[in-house]
């Protein structure tokens, strides 16, 4: 790697810790902008837009403490290490608690089965954490570089922090638990994901001996740091190999039902509208005209194509027709 000199070092310092005489400017500006991400997230995650949801990817200052930490570990600084940790902390905690007050607004709670950007956040696997390793890396990277810079926005679309927040948030409220723990897996696993890969990229550019530079006071151990990350990688990435292989399993399972279900529809001369896994099982909606076939009909077809051990809940809507002619 191409050496960076004492002034790219004093540069990322400058941007990522919130110190000195800049130090109250720079805090009133990650809170605003923080509280105002979490708004947009949280409206994004209620509205089910993406691209909302993607303003607040880019609006949200989260990886600046995260980053923040990564620095003071890599230059032993034990103060911005605290600092920069608690602000990670106080802002989760914040974000989750303005998705849970604007649940309270909502009539109808806000969980998986309503919304399709909570259902994308509260079940991740092990390539959601490969590609936070990704992320982060390319972060650092443009941290160090300034000549990168152009990336940071893509690296906020790329890494999900505050979304997952929100959704915590929203979640709680609609008294769905499980989901909850799903989406602040997912944005534990996103933190640790920044803070191993930041730190090998900072290693590789040696920052910390840059950092160290005639200074003496510092003593934080980042061996003794790193060997903590990366076992809480390693520790996360156990249930999100499971979760991964749960995951595969309901996808082809959910094929499989539908490969049923659609000669089933065509000979009853109903339509299925949605096959998909949910915490139910797989559910099967299908609309039609009266009557109503009878679900033997359907569990034979499941039992036809050897599903014969899969349960599936069958939802059935009538589509009721009345001509009403003019006098």
């Amino acid at each position: 790697m191409p050496a960076i000199a004492q002034s790219d070092v004093a540069r990322m310092r400058s941007e990522l810790l919130f110190d000195g005489a800049e130090r109250g400017r720079k805090l009133s500006r990650f809170w605003s902008l923080l509280i105002l991400a979490a708004v947009i997230a949280s409206a994004g995650v209620v509205g089910d837009s993406t691209a909302t949801v993607i303003g607040a990817m880019i609006v949200a200052p989260l990886m600046t403490p995260i980053l923040g930490t990564v620095y003071s570990i890599v230059s032993g600084d034990v103060r911005n290490l605290v600092r920069s940790a608690l602000l990670v902390a106080g802002g989760a905690a914040a974000v989750v608690l303005v998705g849970w007050a604007l649940g309270k607004l909502i009539p109808y709670p806000v969980d998986a089965a309503t919304s399709s950007q909570v259902a994308s956040r509260i079940h991740p696997r092990l390539i959601d954490l490969i590609a936070a390793l990704a992320t982060g890396a390319v972060g650092a990277f443009a941290l160090v570089r300034d000549d990168v810079a152009d990336t940071l926005p893509g690296v906020a679309i790329a890494i999900s922090l505050v979304p997952p927040l929100a959704v915590v948030g929203l979640t709680l409220e609609a008294d769905k638990p499980h989901q909850s723990v799903g989406a602040l897996l997912l944005f534990v696993m996103n933190v640790a994901a920044i803070l191993l890969s930041g730190m090998v990229v900072m290693a590789l550019y040696h920052v910390r001996a840059i950092a160290l530079r005639g200074d003496t006071g510092r003593n934080v151990s980042s061996r003794v740091a790193t060997a903590v990350i990366v076992a809480a990688v390693i520790l996360l990435a156990v249930p999100l190999a499971a979760t991964s292989e749960q995951v595969t399993k309901d996808q082809l399972r959910t094929q499989d039902v539908e490969k049923a279900a659609k000669p089933w529809s065509k000979q009853t001369g109903w339509q299925v509208v949605s096959v998909a896994a949910t915490d139910h099982g797989i559910v099967v909606q299908a609309t039609g005209p009266l009557p109503i076939p009878s679900p033997r009909t359907f569990r034979a077809a499941l039992d036809a194509k050897g599903l014969r051990k899969t349960s599936v809940r069958l939802q059935l809507t009538p589509l009721e027709t009345a001509d009403l002619p003019g006098r």
